[in-house]
């Protein structure tokens, strides 16, 4: 495991925080690279932002890619909508078209973990002419996820889910004792006490209202699980808590084009922040496999 201290590493040259101007709103982000390389956008699930990019945002720029780690609607402070349905997944994926455009780009590779990853399968789906190819950490395709709810081990995992739905407790259990209780949950899922005071911290900061309500949206819109055509890269890691290895299976029949599952031996739930170095060579390779401008 990664030491703590990750977190003090230095992004000096390659790596800046930003914010961009996108439907109406501002998006706090992280971006790094030069102007000119493809386009990489990634996606981060709950309760994190898009700093639980870090790692890959280094790798990617020294690598000559264009890197963007947005913090989505609900986490950065110019971007709050109110209302559940302003939360949906089809406003989720029109806000990462929209930051593409206004960084200059109609292609581009999609990155998503957690939450995230729901957004890229259904984005990667719906829009194949925009995502050059799609990596998926941790989370299965929605409708391999929706196959292995009809099991008893799927339903067990993501039980947490209709808590987090509830109005008003959820918000409370993140306030209660100054975050401590929230904070406990993540670590025992495998995140790092370091990480997991960095993740609850930004998001009591920002009210979790917005961030919950990507989990009291679900179901009120058409289900976002269409077969997959552009090339996908999908890691697990086999302890993870949440998705089960039967989704993690599925996921590939729900895949038209190429596919590739990397299986992270001890892997926890928390990729991007607790594993990246096990994942970026062949990350890499995906990416330079497929470029964006490929037929331009």
């Amino acid at each position: 495991m990664r030491h703590s201290g990750s977190l003090l590493r230095s992004h000096a040259v390659a790596v800046r925080s930003t914010t961009l101007a996108a439907r109406g709103m501002r998006f706090d982000a992280l971006i790094g690279g030069p102007a000119g390389g493809e386009l990489v956008l990634l996606l981060h699930g709950f309760p994190q932002t898009g700093t639980c990019w870090h790692d890959a945002l280094d790798g990617l720029a020294a690598a000559g890619y264009r890197a963007f780690a947005p913090s989505q609607r609900g986490y950065s402070r110019g971007a709050r909508p109110v209302g559940v349905a302003a939360y949906r997944v089809s406003e989720l994926c029109e806000d990462v078209l929209a930051i593409a455009a206004a960084l200059g780009h109609d292609r581009f590779h999609l990155v998503g973990h957690d939450w995230g990853g729901l957004v890229a399968w259904a984005l990667a789906g719906d829009r194949p002419d925009a995502v050059a190819s799609l990596t998926a950490v941790s989370t299965p395709h929605p409708g391999a996820l929706r196959q292995a709810l009809h099991g008893t081990q799927q339903r067990l995992r993501m039980a947490y889910i209709p808590v987090l739905r509830l109005p008003l407790i959820p918000e409370s259990l993140i306030e209660a004792a100054g975050g401590v209780v929230a904070e406990s949950l993540l670590t025992a899922t495998g995140l790092s006490p370091a990480h997991a005071h960095r993740d609850i911290t930004a998001l009591r900061a920002v009210r979790p209202t917005g961030p919950l309500n990507w989990y009291r949206a679900l179901g009120t819109e058409r289900g976002h699980s269409a077969p997959v055509s552009v090339p996908v890269l999908h890691v697990w890691g086999d302890q993870d808590p949440i998705f089960t290895r039967e989704a993690t299976d599925l996921t590939a029949e729900h895949c038209t084009g190429d596919y590739q599952l990397l299986e992270l031996e001890g892997g926890s739930h928390w990729i991007p922040d607790e594993h990246w170095s096990d994942v970026e060579d062949l990350f890499l390779e995906h990416l330079a496999a497929n470029p964006a401008n490929a037929g331009r």
